[in-house]
């Protein structure tokens, strides 16, 4: 019959059942990584982001965070939890930006379009302190340590 089936002598049947796969084509766990290696993706998930946050005025900076996750989430629990805290920095900021902006409009509103100037400064906030907390996590992280980041809730765990 065929090489890749073990074949019963007498009957020269394949042993294996109809539709099963060979073991051989099945993938492979993914190999765990070093504690240095996690600690720098770790620490690169974060980076990444806020260099995002940079080049994109604040608005891909998820981008880095969810790449990381993705590839490097079942390399090891350390990379994993700075990867998910990373995103979370990015949900919260998505989610500061929005109250940011209704409140903008609203007080902007109410203070007869003086608010629209006034309030201007409303919309600095949220990826000001989202950078801030992506460069702590990232240093720490990097030295290995475990952290969530303060006004951050765990959206992704």
């Amino acid at each position: 019959m065929s090489d890749q089936y073990p074949t019963d002598p007498q009957a020269g049947e394949p042993t294996q059942a109809y539709g099963q796969q060979p073991a051989s084509t099945y993938r492979a766990a993914p190999a765990t990584m070093s504690p240095q290696d996690e600690r720098t993706w770790g620490a690169i998930s974060h980076a990444g982001a806020v260099v995002a946050m940079i080049c994109s005025a604040g608005f891909l900076g998820f981008l880095a965070s969810i790449a990381v996750y993705v590839i490097y989430k079942d390399r090891g629990p350390f990379v994993r939890a700075h990867a998910a805290n990373s995103i979370n920095v990015q949900i919260s900021m998505f989610i500061w930006l929005v109250v940011a902006a209704v409140l903008y409009v609203v007080l902007g509103v109410i203070t007869l379009g003086i608010g629209f100037v006034v309030f201007l400064p409303v919309f600095l906030v949220p990826p000001v302190v989202a950078g801030i907390l992506h460069v702590v996590c990232a240093v720490k992280a990097y030295n290995g340590e475990w952290w969530n980041p303060p006004l951050t809730p765990a959206f992704v765990k």
